[in-house]
């Protein structure tokens, strides 16, 4: 029976280290969906401010296109964690918008790459940009210790995130996994 009992964990004691940390992590895990509803509550209207028709999952494509540059279009769908037909449906109306362009690789005529044109890199300049100015105004309502502890604190949390979002890392799993070279359409000599 002592066998049976190796590999199992006691119920924390009530009050005790372990109950504690349960309860920190679920104050934190509530503090971080409140502020992730702020976030895209903050996007949206950041969105409704422009006016272009989009959706949040259209804007997220075109930040996608944004910080990974010109990308083949399963890349895409790899970094929006969407099947490549959602992704060439959703890249269509972005198309239609005239927001995105879609061109045959010239190292593989098979493929297609995608990249924002001029009106969708003004378009995602204009929406991050009323964004960030909403989180800039938000922030400086905070007092100096608060927003001073906010930096390491939102840092350490997304380094925690490691690979669960390659937009995180532009030049990390998407890029490699979609073998994108810098431009692949106007690739260097």
């Amino acid at each position: 029976m002592a066998q049976q009992d190796e590999g199992r964990r006691e119920a924390p004691v009530q009050g005790g280290p372990d109950e504690a940390l349960d309860r920190e992590a679920e104050e934190v895990t509530l503090a971080v969906m409140a502020a992730s509803r702020l976030v895209v509550a903050l996007s949206a209207r950041a969105l409704a401010a422009v006016d272009v028709p989009l959706t949040l999952p259209q804007l997220r494509s075109l930040v996608a296109l944004r910080t990974c540059g010109p990308i083949k279009l399963a890349a895409m769908a790899a970094t929006l964690g969407v099947s490549s037909s959602t992704a060439l449906r959703m890249v269509e109306r972005l198309e239609t918008l005239g927001l995105t362009d879609r061109r045959v690789n010239p190292d593989n005529r098979r493929e297609v790459v995608l990249r924002l044109t001029p009106a969708g890199e003004e378009l995602v300049d204009r929406v991050l940009g009323h964004r960030r100015a909403e989180i800039r105004a938000l922030v400086a309502r905070l007092p100096a210790p608060e927003r001073a502890g906010l930096v390491p604190a939102l840092t350490a949390l997304t380094a925690a995130a490691g690979d669960l979002d390659p937009g995180l890392d532009p030049a990390g799993e998407a890029g490699r996994l979609a073998g994108v070279v810098d431009d692949p359409l106007n690739p260097a000599p």
